[in-house]
């Protein structure tokens, strides 16, 4: 690592030009090849999975979803004026660019009026359907064209998936906003302008990179359109606080009187270390979703490795080379003047700087100038000097909450666990589902198109069932062409569609409505009767096999698969992260409490994700829409996320009471030292990456404001309630059984070092004149 930082120190003109180059080249190759992202949410196997299959094969035109909805408040839609008005708006929206056909009501060939004849709906198709997505500037012009029709009593409004994407969310008003937000929190932490800009500018070059990265990767494997943003929500993130675990190494490395180069070294050197380590363990958690074989999440986890991965990079390489550049402009004007030897430039040898701490007094009247070394040629009679002070030693609430978490470890374990539970509690009501239109903010037209439907043609029209099955002889065909009257009684269907036969009579589909929205458990509950009930019964003896598919089949068998996976994944990603902390703190207790407090954060997040998106909590008034079921997908990615965030303040907080244990062999002295010395650079990281993470909620797409607030929530209490209280609670509860490991083992496990120790300033030997016993230097041992 000092190596590494060396050479781009020595380089840092190269290195900057390399990281812009590489910055602009892939967002060149990115712009030229275009984004290719997937939402296909299917599961080779399933049995949605194999109906999905046979539409596509043998009913290739049935794959459009798009429509235009019309609602009168006065007479019906049969009425001359509408009649004429929406007729004329239909011809208009058919003859623009990009729109393959209009089917009406009107006419016959398509859509459909209510019952009550006051809503009717029009079937629209854009080219490239099927083969990619609608130009977006297009499909703005056909929502523009339809919805001039609104007025006079009359509301128009479009829904479907290619309506959806001129709703697309607003990634750079959230980034935007959550690095604002980080560059107030580092000016505050750091007092310094030049000091909060480097970590900004190392995760914006990285993230950016990562993310024209991905839109190349969309071209090499599925990768879900969510991934881009989700990477860009971690990489800020992950990138803004590893940069400032640097600098603040690099700082306090100059406040001792070190120059440039040798601060930028040693904060390489060792926190670079711990960044690596961490950024490690977030790739390894991401990763371990490959375990479920699901193509779906194999490009969202490849992306967000890339995206960790790179930002690593760029704090062991970029951020060096721009501290070079900075010189002691990384500190505050007061700090410089502070500083010894800060007049003689940035990159002023060690050596001709002033070790603060070391001045000291012969007595009363004695000149304040003297210096007393402590390196083994220098002088060590010249007097008695007091103590050497670290101008760095924590201080004010830092070392206040310590000593009372050593005080009262019982008193807060108890208050910081009952928070957790309370929080955790919503989390047992967890309904994985769908996700769909419905749930869109009030203000959009796709929200209003799926309301007006649904109050014109039921709920169930939103969503509606396909049976799909191969026929094989006129026997089969006789039998599916019965089901619909078959199935036209049973509880939870509002109506069921004719047989239509495909591919020469070779397949056929029937679109079966249920009376119920498709996000509702009592369509999961329906989709689950036909399956297991009635279609075996209706179809027993004439060898017929009838698949049942639609979005909320779909849904339900990915979170079928899901759940079932979900223990080995779980296992894997713990059972990964235990290993991990074993090597590196050499202790049985120090992973097991890891573990369970990554499991109460994560807990925790689910609980007010469950509380804000599926019970409605201020959703509507944050506009992140109606209240609805979890994505199937949200458990794995949250969780392998969170995983890897936890792990970083664990290892940050952690490491530097290891150090103090190896040094001092004092458990309340280790555990009080640590929380001490990092409790406030792990608050002020988690306020930036919490602050980073909220900034997305006003993305307004759903799946992201889900990411986002849960992200938010684990590592607010992640940081503020685990590892600032619990966690140092329960080490001073346990005492010495903290770092306890059988020999056996720790003969056999082999020897890492996630951050090395610094020298500690060696107490000068008293002189005889003082008539004390000389004491030995402070040796630390090297872990």
């Amino acid at each position: 690592m000092t190596a590494l930082a060396r050479w781009c120190l020595r380089r840092r003109l190269a290195v900057v030009v390399l990281w812009l180059v590489a910055l602009a080249g892939t967002a060149a190759a990115a712009a030229l090849a275009g984004s290719s992202y997937s939402e296909d949410y299917r599961v080779p196997g399933t049995e949605s999975g194999r109906a999905t299959a046979l539409l596509e094969r043998d009913f290739p035109g049935r794959g459009g979803d798009d429509t235009i909805v019309w609602h009168t408040t006065s007479g019906t839609v049969r009425s001359a004026d509408v009649r004429q008005r929406m007729s004329h708006t239909l011809r208009e929206v058919a003859a623009l660019p990009g729109v393959a056909s209009v089917d009406g009501p009107y006419t016959g060939s398509g859509g459909g009026i209510s019952p009550d004849g006051r809503t009717a709906y029009a079937d629209l198709t854009f080219r490239g359907d099927g083969a990619g997505d609608p130009d977006v500037g297009q499909v703005r012009t056909v929502v523009t064209t339809a919805r001039a029709a609104a007025g006079d009593g009359l509301d128009v409004a479009l829904g479907g998936s290619s309506i959806g994407l001129t709703e697309g969310a607003n990634s750079h008003l959230s980034e935007l906003v959550g690095i604002v937000v980080a560059a107030v929190v580092l000016f505050v932490v750091f007092g310094s302008l030049a000091a909060c800009l480097l970590p900004i500018a190392t995760a914006l070059v990285g993230v950016g990179t990562a993310a024209a990265g991905t839109v190349l990767l969309g071209h090499l494997m599925p990768v879900a359109g969510f991934a881009p943003m989700l990477g860009t929500l971690i990489g800020l993130g992950v990138g803004i606080d590893y940069a400032l675990f640097i600098v603040t190494r690099h700082r306090k490395g100059l406040r001792q009187g070190l120059s440039v180069p040798e601060a930028a070294e040693r904060a390489v050197a060792t926190t670079g270390r711990a960044v690596v380590f961490a950024g490690g363990t977030v790739c390894a958690a991401l990763l371990g979703m490959l375990v479920l074989r699901l193509d779906f999440l194999i490009g969202v986890a490849l992306a967000a490795s890339l995206t960790v991965l790179l930002t690593v990079a760029a704090s062991l390489t970029l951020l060096p080379a721009l501290l070079g550049f900075m010189g002691r402009r990384v500190l505050g004007r007061r700090e410089r003047r502070a500083v010894p030897g800060a007049g003689l430039g940035p990159d002023a040898p060690a050596g001709l700087a002033v070790p603060t701490g070391s001045v000291a007094s012969s007595g009363p009247g004695a000149p304040t100038g003297l210096v007393a070394s402590t390196g083994p040629t220098g002088p060590t009679g010249l007097a008695a000097p007091a103590a050497p002070t670290d101008p760095t030693a924590p201080t004010g609430l830092a070392a206040r909450w310590s000593a009372l978490v050593e005080r009262r470890p019982k008193l807060l374990a108890a208050v910081a666990a009952a928070v957790m539970l309370v929080l955790a509690l919503p989390a047992f009501a967890l309904h994985l589902g769908t996700s769909d239109q419905g749930n869109n903010p009030a203000s959009s037209t796709t929200r209003q198109a799926y309301d007006l439907l649904a109050d014109g043609f039921g709920p169930g029209v939103n969503g509606p069932l396909t049976l799909v099955a191969e026929l094989d002889g006129a026997g089969e065909r006789l039998a599916f062409d019965r089901l619909p009257a078959r199935l036209r009684d049973m509880p939870g269907i509002a109506s069921v569609g004719p047989a239509t036969h495909g591919r020469g009579g070779a397949s056929g589909v029937i679109a079966v409505v249920p009376d119920s929205s498709p996000q509702s458990r009592a369509t999961s509950d329906l989709v689950r009767r036909l399956r297991a009930e009635t279609l075996p019964r209706a179809t027993a003896g004439t060898g017929l096999d009838v698949h049942v598919g639609g979005p909320t089949a779909a849904y339900d068998d990915f979170a079928a698969v899901i759940r079932g996976k979900l223990p080995l994944f779980v296992g894997t990603v713990v059972g990964l992260g235990c290993v991990l902390l074993l090597l590196a703190f050499r202790s049985v207790g120090i992973p097991l409490k890891a573990a369970a407090m990554n499991i109460a954060a994560v807990a925790s997040s689910f609980g007010l994700i469950v509380a804000v998106f599926q019970w409605g909590w201020g959703s509507e008034s944050l506009g992140l829409g109606r209240a609805g079921p979890i994505e199937p997908f949200l458990p794995v990615v949250m969780i392998a996320v969170l995983f890897g965030l936890s792990m970083d303040y664990q290892v940050f907080l952690v490491s530097r009471m290891y150090e103090e244990w190896l040094a001092t062999r004092d458990n309340r002295r280790a555990v009080r030292v640590g929380l001490a010395e990092t409790s406030r650079v792990i608050n002020s990281a988690a306020i930036i990456m919490i602050s980073v993470f909220l900034a997305f909620v006003l993305s307004g797409d759903r799946v992201i404001a889900m990411f986002g607030i849960g992200l938010a929530s684990a590592v607010a209490l992640d940081a503020f309630v685990l590892r600032t209280l619990l966690v140092p609670a329960l080490m001073h509860l346990l005492g010495g059984a903290n770092w306890w490991l059988p020999g056996w083992l720790d003969r056999r496990l082999p020897r890492i070092s996630i951050e090395p120790p610094e020298p500690r300033p060696t107490r000068p030997l008293p002189t005889p004149l003082t008539g004390a016993r000389p004491e030995r230097e402070d040796v630390r041992p090297v872990a």
